[in-house]
């Protein structure tokens, strides 16, 4: 049976509304009296009742978070990042995921706004106008988490992903590899289509250089996995020389199945780099090159976006972080072909030079 307010204040000898005070107003209670109510609380268990109290105060501590896939490393920082600026306010994080499913994402939007949230961290499903409109209308602060409002109507945060794939594949082609492959999930996915546009404007500046994109069901290591089977299947004229991977998710599990199963060398065979850069890429059996998102920060920054509308409704800013370049063993130079890049590796070279520099220091953008 659960302790009650009652409870408390018959142990501690007061009233119902001393207890009250102690839990809400302390500073209006005597020390010795807030001491002995606080044993009391200790002695019998008694949790606060949040929900009832949040209903009266109309708004409660907590802040919601959506996200696309908890199962995603990188997810998991972007929540970390968001807790640990919360609690700075005295807020805590509920997390949801609606895995790609826009009426997942829709129930958590309904419990959240039920649960009286100071607002809604959301990284969305979709970015279609009627859906913005329907966000909006939610009628809860909301800030865009990975993902922009192209309009400015939502306050939002996110990396400039083509920005991202164009810095993987340049790179790429820096190290003179030709026959460029996009592995991604469904293409339907705003970050992977980006991802993918940035890398397409990168090989159209090497006209011999060609790129083959390959979808697969989700962005997973068992997708990834099946697709690096499926690589090491083919023969050796007829795989892509270079593998860009959406995620590192995805890079992990090709890694295994071209290396470990397939029997291709990284990156001797096939140079390979992801996108995330969790701490998975520098434990893999060949470290992996990455492109890095500020993911903790990005988690930060929304809280940070949501204070701002809790003060100004009328507030849209957006912030934007320009991704940077990590290289590691799965992109070393084979020793093999370096001599052989072709004409264009000096241009190749100028244009990684000015991001790459091995590592591309993380720049905040602030558009109006």
């Amino acid at each position: 049976m659960s302790v009650s307010i009652k409870d408390v204040a018959s142990a501690a000898s007061v009233s119902v509304g001393t207890v009250s005070n102690v839990l809400n107003r302390p500073d209006r209670v005597a020390p010795d009296t807030v001491a002995r109510v606080q044993a009391a609380i200790t002695r019998l268990g008694f949790v606060r009742n949040d929900a009832a109290r949040q209903l009266r105060a109309g708004r409660s501590r907590a802040i919601g978070l959506i996200v696309l896939d908890t199962a995603n490393p990188f997810f998991a920082d972007v929540a970390r990042g968001a807790e640990e600026r919360a609690a700075h306010e005295g807020m805590s994080v509920l997390l949801g995921n609606s895995d790609h499913l826009a009426e997942r994402e829709d129930a958590y939007l309904d419990l959240f706004r039920e649960q009286r949230v100071n607002g809604v961290l959301l990284t969305p499903t979709g970015m279609d106008d009627a859906r913005i409109d329907r966000l909006r209308a939610v009628g809860t602060p909301l800030v865009l988490v990975d993902a922009e409002d192209a309009d400015g109507r939502l306050p939002s945060v996110a990396v400039d992903d083509v920005e991202g794939g164009f810095l993987a594949a340049a790179h790429l082609l820096s190290l003179g590899r030709r026959r460029v492959a996009f592995v991604a999930g469904p293409l339907s996915v705003r970050q992977a289509a980006d991802r993918l546009e940035g890398a397409r404007r990168a090989l159209d500046a090497v006209p011999d250089a060609s790129l083959e994109v390959i979808e697969g069901e989700a962005m997973t290591v068992l997708t990834g996995r099946d697709i690096g089977r499926a690589l090491a299947a083919r023969p050796a004229d007829e795989r892509p020389d270079a593998v860009f991977c959406a995620n590192d998710l995805l890079a992990v599990g090709l890694l295994q199945g071209a290396v470990i199963l397939g029997g291709i060398r990284v990156p001797d065979d096939l140079a390979l780099i992801g996108y995330d850069d969790i701490d998975f890429a520098t434990a893999a059996v060949v470290p992996l090159s990455s492109v890095r998102q500020p993911s903790r920060t990005i988690g930060a920054t929304a809280v940070e976006l949501l204070l701002e509308t809790l003060d100004d409704p009328t507030a849209a800013r957006a912030v934007r972080f320009r991704p940077e370049l990590i290289v590691r063993d799965s992109t070393a130079r084979s020793r093999a072909q370096a001599p052989s890049e072709g004409r264009h590796a000096a241009v190749d070279r100028e244009q990684c030079a000015r991001r790459e520099g091995r590592v591309v220091r993380s720049e905040e953008h602030h558009d109006a």
